[in-house]
């Protein structure tokens, strides 16, 4: 299964359309326009729980692992993306078996994100009054699971 094949977030947790704030990005990578999309949900829908969700077999974070290891380059666009999710996955085992190896990334990649969104001062701000939660998670595309990180 590949990125196309991930269920939308609504059906992965059984809500209607529209029911949910949704942003999606090849490899959750933070960009500007999604830190703006994210403030209106904060803004102006007080939305109170943000999710990063990866997904297993992440193309975009199999690229930037790739190129973090292999040295492997695509083209400029892509690799704009991938910069994006590089600072991440420095500290990943590169010895890791290839599925662990995947798996930590993933997992990374997520964690990367989330601290992103955390720094900002809006986050700060709201996260100190007790308003929002940021929370991480990997889909798994084989059981359907949502894995809740730490």
């Amino acid at each position: 299964m590949d990125a196309a094949d991930t269920p939308h977030p609504e059906l992965v947790f059984d809500t209607g359309l529209g029911d949910l704030f949704v942003v999606r990005l090849a490899g959750n990578v933070v960009s500007t326009e999604v830190m703006g999309s994210l403030q209106y949900a904060g803004t102006h829908l007080a939305t109170p729980l943000f999710v990063v969700l990866g997904h297993e077999g992440c193309g975009a974070v199999k690229a930037a692992l790739e190129a973090r290891l292999l040295g492997t380059r695509g083209p400029s666009r892509i690799e704009a993306l991938l910069q994006g999710i590089q600072p991440g996955l420095a500290d990943i085992d590169s010895g890791l078996e290839p599925v662990a190896l995947m798996q930590a990334a993933v997992e990374a990649n997520v964690r990367w994100s989330l601290r992103m969104l955390r720094e900002t001062p809006e986050a700060r701000a709201r996260q100190a009054e007790g308003v929002v939660k940021l929370v991480g998670a990997v889909y798994e595309l084989e059981t359907g699971r949502v894995r809740w990180l730490d």
